[in-house]
C-alpha cells in the first residue's frame, strides 16, 4: 500500500479549492465570445518638422480593377507581377488618399481635401473620410485658415464641399495654382477636352470651383511662397498645372508631392510607366524622374498623397529606377 505524503496532501487540497472556486462549463457554446468591431480606429498620424506639426489624415481609399488600360505602356501581366512582388492584390488596385494639415504656429493649413463628405456617403465610408478623421484628430474644420490645392482632380478638391454643398472649411482662404486654374476654367480648353474622362473632370471642376469656394479663392504662381513656410513647385504632367509643395521649418523639409508618382510600388519603382490618369504622360514621366532624382540626391523627406498611409518616406536609387523607404512609425511626436 502506498502512503500519501504530507506534500501530496497539500497539493491535492489546493487543487480541490481551485476546482470549487471555478464554475463548471457545461459546453463550449455557453461561453460569451468577444464581439468583433468591424472597423478601424480613426486614421491620423502626426510628426514634427522643425517647429511645425504635420498631421496626416486619411481620406480612405479607392478600388480600381487592373486591366490592360491601367498602365498605358506596360502590359497587364507586368503590372500584376509588380503588385504580386509587393504582396498586393493583383486584380484590384487599392489607392489610398493622404491629405495633410500643417500647423505652423501662425497658420493651420490643409493641403488637398480628399474626395468629400458626399463620397463618404456614396461609398459607404470607403473614402471621403477626411472630415471624420480630422475631427477624431482633434482638429476643428472651422479653425482651418488656409486650404492649399495641388491640382483640380476630384480626389483633391471635392472635399472643399460638404455633402449639402456648404463649405467644409468656412473660415479658410483657398489657394490654388494659377496655371491649373487657368486651364480648367478655360471654356476653350473645355471645348476641346481630349477624352470623356477629361470632359468629366472639367464638369466637376466647374461644380466645385464656384459659388462660395470661388469667392474665397486666390491663385499662386510656381516658385512662390504660398504661406510662410510652404512654397510651390511646378510639377506638371499629371494635370497641366499640377503643383507640389515644399514645407520647411528650420533645417527640416518635406516635399509634399501630390500625384507625381501616385502608387510608389508601381511608379517609383517603374518611373517610365504611364498610368491612365496622367493628363500628359510624357511630361509626367519627365517630371517624375526629375523629382525622384532630386529626392534621392538631397535625401529629402517626401509626403505622398497616394503612398501607403501615413505616406511619409525617403527615396533611394536602385539599379532599375528608385525605391521608396517608408519612415518608421513613431509613437511619439
Amino acid at each position: 500500500m502506498t502512503e500519501m505524503t504530507r506534500r501530496q496532501m497539500l497539493v491535492g487540497t489546493a487543487a480541490a479549492a481551485v476546482a470549487a472556486a471555478v464554475p463548471l462549463v457545461q459546453s463550449s457554446s455557453a461561453r460569451a465570445a468577444a464581439p468583433q468591431f468591424g472597423k478601424q480606429a480613426p486614421g491620423f498620424y502626426r510628426y514634427k518638422l522643425g517647429s511645425f506639426e504635420i498631421t496626416v489624415v486619411t481620406d480612405g481609399k479607392s478600388r480600381v480593377p487592373i486591366t490592360d488600360a491601367f498602365v498605358t505602356n506596360a502590359s497587364q501581366a507586368e503590372v500584376k507581377a509588380a503588385l504580386a512582388a509587393v504582396f498586393m492584390d493583383t486584380e484590384t488596385f487599392f489607392g489610398p488618399y493622404n491629405p495633410i494639415v500643417v500647423n505652423t504656429g501662425a497658420n493651420l493649413a490643409v493641403i488637398d481635401t480628399g474626395n468629400g463628405e458626399a463620397a463618404y456617403l456614396s461609398t459607404k465610408g470607403l473614402n471621403g473620410q477626411f472630415l471624420t478623421n480630422l475631427a477624431a484628430a482633434g482638429i476643428d474644420a472651422n479653425a482651418v485658415d488656409t486650404v492649399i490645392i495641388s491640382h483640380y482632380h476630384g480626389d483633391h478638391i471635392n472635399g472643399l464641399l460638404k455633402a449639402d454643398n456648404t463649405l467644409a472649411f468656412p473660415n479658410a482662404k483657398v489657394l490654388v495654382p494659377a496655371p491649373e486654374h487657368r486651364y480648367w476654367m478655360s471654356d476653350a480648353e473645355m471645348s476641346r477636352a481630349p477624352s470623356p474622362r477629361i470632359d468629366m473632370l472639367f464638369k466637376n471642376v466647374r461644380r466645385v470651383i464656384s459659388g462660395e469656394v470661388l469667392k474665397r479663392l486666390h491663385t499662386y504662381e510656381w516658385g512662390e511662397e504660398v504661406i510662410p513656410g510652404i512654397s510651390a513647385v511646378g510639377t506638371p504632367g499629371q494635370s497641366p498645372g499640377h503643383t507640389s509643395h515644399v514645407v520647411a521649418s528650420g533645417n527640416s523639409k518635406v516635399f509634399v508631392h501630390g500625384d507625381v508618382t501616385h502608387a510608389p510600388y508601381l511608379f517609383v519603382r517603374n518611373p517610365g510607366w504611364h498610368p491612365f490618369y496622367d493628363h500628359d504622360p510624357v511630361q509626367s514621366e519627365v517630371t517624375r524622374r526629375k523629382v525622384l532624382e532630386m529626392l534621392a540626391n538631397e535625401k529629402m523627406l517626401v509626403q505622398g498623397y497616394h503612398f501607403p498611409f501615413p505616406g511619409v518616406a525617403h527615396i533611394e536609387k536602385t539599379a532599375t529606377g528608385y525605391r521608396e523607404v517608408p519612415i518608421q512609425w513613431d509613437p511619439q511626436i
